[in-house]
């Protein structure tokens, strides 16, 4: 998120000073590292949560699935841009063309995915989407989920090609790279430990040196509401936070890997929050493919994978004490999931995966440590609390500072995020921005599912010079 707006930032007034402060030894090493995320190009083309089912059998609503991929486009738009004019360079370092999928079993789930393949098969962004419930057509798609599954049972799958994997932490790192050439300066192992308001602006230390800023993005995972609180802004207030770890299976067996090449979503668990949807994802990551599968959810009180299992409960304030208590007691579904997960070692995880790849074995596969994930909780009038599975943006009454909380879908949508930053904290310059915008982002500010031309000619303009199929 930091280093797609200071991208823009520096694209829009390369006069401004930028200061970034990464409190560990490289950019990228937290939730955007390929290996603590999924590298899904999240555009809602495989994802069920973004589409949730209907209680009495009808079509499922299309508008978030829609929305997200909307977003999804932007991303792809500028990334093209970035291309073209030589900031991130050879595509393939960071985004390969990867079918995404998605495949269910059992007769309910079954007849939920023929709904939302109807609902979605003939918007313009979803074109090209098939649904088969036959074996052998599933197995052309994707071979391992069929092997060795008992014929007679009830699956499903829909597949679309447009999907993508995507090296978030390669992208962060070319963007750094670049802003830096552009007199960016980047502190590492430099954590800020303090936030003030100025006459102007922030004073913002780190230990002994305070830097001053007109203004400030907490763009830092995990620690965005332990920053946020030390600035001490009243919009920050009620806030909580809401840490889920998780865990990979890994395999990078060179002849396992050649015979899967999507990104395979299904349905969460009861109870399960969406970032444990179980998937079996194509990956490559400097060069090198693999698969993972999971995530597994874990849970412990950090913020960050390099936090501290204090944050949680220094996080407690007397503004979000209700938010807390609310949420632990209305959402002990979720509790009580996160706690039998904690409960299974990894032959019980390997069961998992088996539902998905029945001729799996034990042995091809490792068990890593992914990101770590803070959801939201937030004030509630009907319920005191809330916990949301989404990103929020936060900003000041004045627009001096602004942070990014959550996770889904996370830096798939970066540029949205950062377009919303760049609108609220910069309103005088935004309406002056917005033309040179739109020559970046040729589609900002359309839709572009209600022009089925529009929405080919992008997919087919940014394939191109993403390099992808």
């Amino acid at each position: 998120m930091s280093a797609t707006l200071g991208t823009f930032l520096k694209l829009l007034n390369p006069e401004l000073s930028i200061k970034i402060f990464e409190r560990l030894d490289a950019p990228a090493q937290e939730s955007s590292n390929p290996w603590n995320n999924a590298g899904t190009g999240h555009a809602a083309l495989c994802e069920l949560n973004y589409m949730p089912d209907t209680s009495d059998g009808s079509l499922p609503n299309a508008q978030k699935a829609i929305a997200i991929n909307e977003q999804f486009q932007l991303s792809r738009q500028f990334w093209a841009h970035l291309v073209e004019v030589g900031i991130l360079k050879n595509p393939s370092s960071f985004i390969t063309s990867t079918p995404h999928m998605t495949f269910v079993r059992g007769e309910k789930d079954c007849d939920y995915l023929k709904r939302r393949y109807l609902a979605l098969k003939n918007q313009p962004l979803f074109a090209g989407m098939e649904f088969s419930q036959d074996p052998e057509v599933i197995r052309q798609w994707a071979p391992l989920l069929i092997e060795g599954r008992d014929q007679n049972e009830t699956i499903a799958a829909t597949t679309i090609q447009t999907g993508t994997d995507v090296n978030f932490g390669e992208i962060t790192r070319q963007l750094i790279d670049h802003l830096v050439s552009q007199g960016a300066e980047v502190d590492y192992n430099s954590e800020v430990r303090g936030l003030k308001k100025s006459k102007d602006g922030w004073l913002v230390s780190t230990g002994s040196v305070v830097t001053k800023a007109r203004f400030v993005f907490v763009g830092a995972g995990g620690w965005a509401l332990k920053l946020l609180q030390k600035a001490g802004i009243p919009e920050a207030k009620g806030y909580g936070t809401f840490p889920v770890g998780g865990q990979w299976l890994r395999c990078d067996d060179p002849e396992i890997v050649a015979r899967h090449s999507a990104k395979v979503y299904s349905q969460a668990s009861v109870g399960a929050p969406p970032m444990s949807v179980p998937h079996l994802d194509a990956r490559m990551v400097d060069g090198q493919p693999s698969l993972l599968f999971g995530p597994y959810a874990t849970s412990n009180p950090k913020f960050l994978k390099h936090g501290s299992i204090l944050d949680l409960p220094k996080s407690i304030r007397p503004s979000n004490v209700i938010p807390y208590l609310a949420v632990a007691v209305s959402n002990f579904p979720l509790i009580k999931y996160l706690v039998g997960e904690l409960a299974k070692g990894k032959k019980r995880k390997f069961e998992s995966l088996l539902e998905f790849m029945p001729t799996a074995n034990a042995k091809d596969w490792q068990l890593l440590n992914a990101g770590q994930r803070a959801q939201i909780i937030k004030k509630d009038k009907a319920k005191g609390g809330i916990l949301q599975f989404g990103t929020e943006i936060i900003t000041s009454a004045d627009g001096s500072i602004a942070a990014l909380l959550g996770a889904s879908p996370g830096a798939s949508t970066a540029v949205n995020a950062m377009l919303e930053v760049l609108e609220r904290s910069f309103p005088e310059q935004f309406p002056i921005w917005k033309s040179k915008l739109s020559k970046i982002m040729p589609w900002y500010g359309k839709s572009l599912n209600s022009d089925a031309k529009a929405a080919a000619k992008s997919l087919a303009e940014t394939a191109k010079t993403l390099q992808l199929k």
